[in-house]
């Protein structure tokens, strides 16, 4: 007890092996046993057809690599390999690919992309998918990832290559994210690949470091142009209203005038001499009313006159009516 067991002869292992091989296939049962060695191995190929399949998948068969059928989810079998075979494919799980990478490791061929109103936009998203028809998934294109991933780039490259730079950066990014999955499925319906777009998600938006601040200066300059341009409709607004305003006070004093010029000539149909005198003196009045004045009695007319000073200076203030009137008269 407590001793080491003796080593294993692997060399004699294999010779007593060697040996009953050789007393089995040499015997008078060599037959037979050829026989049940043959019908283990068939038996085995046979039930190497035998397979499952999950709930969330699907198995293409193809038979000598042409598609026959698809099977679903349980216990399956179909004509051992090499005549037949079965690949299985995730049918109802949904599967993402990043566009543009990841903010830890960004790729910049896929994120910089062109706007609309010709800006730079630093944008990343991620699709997510699954497949509608695993035969057309597996047989219809070549590497039908890769194709998926092509399909989100180009079409968000289109989508972003009419929407101004503004709207992708703030509110329009739902309109943007929507429009893409719009345009993707109808690409891959028309390749027929047998995929499923259920939803494309803007990570990143920005704008470059470079274009940044030449943005800014865009952004401050629609802004000023836009407050010039109210100011300038409230100007022209107030002065249409002047305009107006004016225009309706030349109109009512036209009117007036008009109505006046009716009355004196009724009156001077009347009275003519009354009407003439009555008109000269008013017009004297307002004609007078501004200068100065000397009167001279004409009984002294060859008399001298001697004109005071303040006569020939400029008057500051107009006399009124009443003492035009009185000297005048």
């Amino acid at each position: 007890p407590g001793a080491p067991p003796p080593p294993v002869d692997v060399n004699a292992l294999i010779e007593r092996l060697n040996r009953r091989l050789r007393q089995t296939f040499s015997g008078p049962g060599r037959p037979r046993a050829i026989a049940l060695s043959a019908a283990g191995v068939v038996a085995l190929w046979a039930l190497s057809g035998f397979y499952v399949v999950q709930p969330k998948e699907q198995a293409v068969i193809t038979t000598f690599g042409a598609y026959t059928r698809t099977a679903g989810p349980g216990l399956r079998y179909h004509l051992p390999y090499p005549v037949e075979a079965a690949e299985l494919v995730q049918v109802t799980a949904t599967q993402a690919l990043d566009v543009g990478g990841t903010v830890s490791a960004p790729v910049p061929d896929e994120r910089l992309m062109l706007t609309g109103d010709e800006n730079i936009v630093d944008l990343s998203f991620t699709v997510q998918w699954h497949v509608s028809d695993a035969a057309k998934y597996s047989f219809n294109v070549y590497e039908p990832d890769a194709v998926i991933k092509d399909v989100a780039e180009s079409a968000m490259r289109e989508v972003v290559g009419r929407t101004a730079l503004t709207p992708i950066l703030t509110n329009g990014r739902g309109q943007v994210q929507d429009q893409t999955k719009r345009l993707m499925q109808q690409i891959l319906d028309r390749y027929d690949i047998g995929v499923s777009i259920q939803n494309v998600n803007i990570q990143t938006a920005t704008t470059p470091g470079p274009v940044l601040e030449a943005y800014r200066d865009v952004q401050r300059a629609a802004q000023n142009a836009q407050s010039a341009a109210n100011n300038a409709r409230g100007e022209a607004a107030q002065i249409t209203q002047a305009a107006l305003g004016y225009r309706e006070q030349v109109v009512r004093e036209a009117g007036g005038d008009a109505a006046r010029f009716n009355q004196i000539y009724e009156q001077y149909k009347l009275a003519p001499a009354v009407t003439r005198e009555r008109l000269y003196i008013e017009t004297m009045q307002r004609v007078l009313a501004s200068s100065n004045k000397v009167i001279v009695d004409s009984k002294g007319a060859n008399a001298p006159v001697i004109l005071p000073s303040e006569t020939f200076r400029p008057r500051t203030s107009a006399p009124n009516a009443n003492a035009a009137e009185g000297a005048v008269r």
